[in-house]
């Protein structure tokens, strides 16, 4: 359990900017609450951005990731997890592969498949169990999307985001696991298995870019 606790190199929740950024937040409650108060506020701080995905490592840093208004998905989970290890809260980081994603119509095209790899989540032990939650997508994103937001009690897991409102829900086709920091050299190649295009030519523009390690 102390590994899911501890600082890490893309985790380093003790920089002196982590306290700027939970300045507001209240530790005045129990661990279920405050475990949901963090969750909100890291999901709804950033508004969702996939269209600009950076894999080298100085971009995936919990530190910087905290100086901009717009993330991803791995991003926001790598900040969340940090921060619950900040207040001794155990945590882990996990990414998977999925379907039906929220608002990524656009993304597909630049993508060319419909498969969303390394969609990060955030696994939490509470009253002595693991529990799943993906910080992903903002209020913005949703009421933009005319869907309802993800709630997470703090007990169950919570990954099944609407994506058609009623009707259809984020599909899980791949679990890679957990994991204690971010696997930066596995992100890599996956995204060069599925999206080889993206390596082979540059994209940097304002409407999408893409940066990578390898």
């Amino acid at each position: 359990m102390q590994n899911y606790l501890v600082e890490a190199k893309f985790l380093n929740y003790s920089h002196p900017k982590f306290d700027v950024f939970l300045h507001n937040l209240s530790e005045n409650q129990n661990q279920i609450d405050f475990s949901i108060q963090l969750y909100e506020f890291v999901r709804d701080y950033f508004l969702y951005d996939p269209y600009h995905l950076d894999l080298r490592e100085d971009a995936l840093i919990a530190s910087e990731i905290i100086n901009k208004k717009r993330a991803w998905c791995v991003e926001k989970s790598i900040v969340l997890c940090a921060c619950f290890r900040k207040f001794s809260i155990p945590a882990r980081l996990g990414f998977a592969v999925v379907t039906n994603h929220i608002g990524v119509e656009k993304l597909t095209h630049y993508l060319k498949r419909p498969e969303i790899v390394f969609h990060g989540f955030v696994e939490v032990f509470l009253e002595n169990k693991w529990v799943k939650c993906t910080p992903a997508f903002d209020k913005m994103i949703c009421k933009f999307n005319k869907v309802d937001v993800l709630y997470w009690d703090g007990k169950n897991d919570s990954l099944f985001q609407e994506y058609i409102q009623g009707e259809k829900y984020m599909s899980y086709n791949h679990f890679y696991g957990t994991f204690q920091d971010v696997p930066i050299e596995l992100m890599n190649s996956e995204m060069k298995k599925y999206y080889p295009h993206l390596f082979e030519n540059p994209y940097n523009t304002k409407e999408f870019s893409f940066h990578h390690n390898l």
